[in-house]
């Protein structure tokens, strides 16, 4: 009689930590539940933020395009305006030397 009893005592104590393990199991499932959740929030804030940062990285991209644009229109006319100046310091300089070589003794 005292080897059954021994042998319930030693089941009962078996079954006590295996309800205690399913209990622990049961807790550590409804935590995952819990941070899964959580990270799916989390993850849909990020994409949010993300789509945010693209939008106004890309309006950048926009602005510094059109600057350069326009940088490259502004040199163009420098160099036609430069062109111009050219040429007419050309002219002044034929008319200059025209007008020295008149007044030159022979």
């Amino acid at each position: 009689m005292a080897v059954l009893e021994r042998e319930l005592a030693r089941l009962r104590e078996q079954a006590a930590h295996t309800c205690s393990e399913a209990a622990a199991a049961r807790a550590d499932a409804a935590a995952a539940r819990v941070l899964a959740a959580g990270t799916g929030r989390d993850v849909s804030e990020v994409r949010v933020e993300l789509r945010v940062h693209t939008q106004a990285l890309n309006a950048l991209r926009e602005i510094h395009l059109g600057q350069a644009r326009e940088m490259r229109e502004g040199f163009a006319e420098t160099r036609e305006g430069f062109a111009k100046q050219a040429s007419g310091m050309v002219q002044i300089t034929a008319l200059l030397t025209k007008i020295a070589e008149a007044e030159e003794p022979n």
